[in-house]
């Protein structure tokens, strides 16, 4: 077993460049598989969840090619078959083969999609959207069977604005017959990105970054070449780093427009943050107090709840009270017991928690229950005294990509280890 052992307590500077999205390429790679010609992605991170991704592809014999931080997705060979091996649970994302399968072969069987546990992720909002559609569902022996004659526009309202059920249902709609309206559509940059490249293949999807977006079915892709955007959560995750434990941190390739409810919170803490066009600087002054604040996640270009885990540890060391509200996964507090573990003083009453601060963090044994759990015990590890161990680093290697190599080079004592 690998684990991540951090010796903390070293100030850190230096420059991080951010790499591409892992909330886009989960989708881009699925959604690629609906041309009939290569497709070439430019920023690929370096992260299990692009080889679990790959590995399905070449179930349906798609010729996957990695050099670097470029894929290259070859669909021309490409065989329908069912997607029951294990390598499907280990990941949410497998379910955007859903949309794609079922819009370029009229059919798809799949296991229950996995990834971390956050309290209850039902996926009805997916499948009335593909029902909306004209396809039929059914659940047998843990697998999802999806058919339809024909796929026909629909005008389809969804009751949440569902990030995955708004890409499943837009990759499904590509070649649906007619126009498709998603009403109350999720307005993520991740959307925005998947929809850039279905249109450079041909697509002809309007209204991406509003609640409304509407596809216009068209009979055939092609393929195409695109650069992804920057992981607007790793990049949180580097800034709350550099907030945390840092002099003075350059986080470079970033969209400071998609990070704006992150960078209000950093400033209502007290940070100094300086900002470009692609880069961000964190200048702290340690013998400034930092501020209390009260967090609520909301759907984008609200609070993300994937920043509000790695917060929490920078929220340890303001000077009072704060407190974070989840809207989007009321479970979403397991980071907490684990702070609490290496001095933290966290109280758990869902959907909120309480953090008093400030608190001196020493190093322990700790368990990444989640992938930004893992992030926010990093950046503990990076602030405790003394050597953090940290379990469960799959969690981790899902969607950080080079994360020993990045924080090594900002200063930071870190290293993997098998125990």
């Amino acid at each position: 077993m690998e684990v991540i052992k951090i010796a903390g307590g070293k100030k850190l500077s230096g420059t991080v460049t951010i790499s591409g999205s892992k909330n886009s390429i989960v989708a881009l790679i699925p959604a690629a598989i609906l041309g009939t010609k290569p497709v070439t992605l430019y920023g690929v991170p370096n992260i299990s969840d692009v080889g679990a991704l790959s590995d399905i592809l070449k179930i349906l014999n798609v010729e996957v090619t990695h050099a670097g931080d470029m894929i290259t997705i070859n669909p021309t060979n490409i065989q329908e078959q069912p997607l029951v091996d294990d390598i499907v649970t280990k990941l949410r994302a497998s379910y955007y083969f859903m949309g794609a399968m079922l819009a370029r072969y009229g059919k798809v069987e799949i296991k229950m999609p996995g990834g971390c546990y956050l309290g209850p992720r039902p996926i009805d909002l997916h499948l009335k959207g593909f029902e909306a559609l004209g396809a039929q569902v059914e659940y047998i022996k843990g697998s999802y069977v999806l058919k339809a004659d024909k796929l026909v526009g629909s005008k389809i309202y969804l009751d949440i604005a569902s990030v995955g059920a708004t890409l499943n249902i837009m990759i499904a709609a590509v070649y649906a017959k007619g126009r498709t309206i998603i009403e109350n559509a999720a307005k993520e940059p991740e959307i925005i990105d998947v929809a850039t490249m279905l249109n450079k293949m041909g697509a002809q999807i309007r209204g991406v970054g509003t609640s409304i977006i509407i596809v216009d079915g068209v009979d055939e892709l092609g393929g195409c070449i695109h650069d992804i955007i920057p992981d607007r959560i790793e990049a949180a995750t580097y800034l709350t780093i550099a907030a945390a434990n840092a002099e003075e941190v350059r986080v470079e390739n970033v969209i400071p427009s998609h990070l704006e409810a992150l960078i209000a919170k950093l400033t209502e803490i007290g940070i100094d943050l300086e900002i470009g066009a692609d880069y961000i600087v964190v200048k702290r002054d340690f013998n400034k107090k930092l501020h209390p604040v009260e967090i609520t996640t909301q759907p984008y270009p609200g609070f993300a709840t994937d920043i509000q885990q790695p917060l929490t540890a920078l929220l340890t060391q303001v000077d009072g009270m704060s407190g974070v509200t989840e809207t989007i996964y009321a479970e979403r507090f397991k980071h907490c017991n684990e702070l609490n573990k290496l001095g933290a003083k966290t109280k758990t009453h869902s959907p909120s928690a309480s953090i008093q601060g400030p608190t001196p963090l020493k190093g322990n044994v700790v368990t990444a229950t989640d992938l930004r759990c893992g992030a926010c015990l990093v950046v503990a590890g990076l602030l405790a005294e003394g050597v953090t161990e940290i379990h469960d680093i799959y969690h981790i290697d899902r969607g950080y990509d080079k994360l020993i190599e990045k924080l090594t080079n900002l200063g930071a004592e870190i290293w993997r280890e098998k125990v």
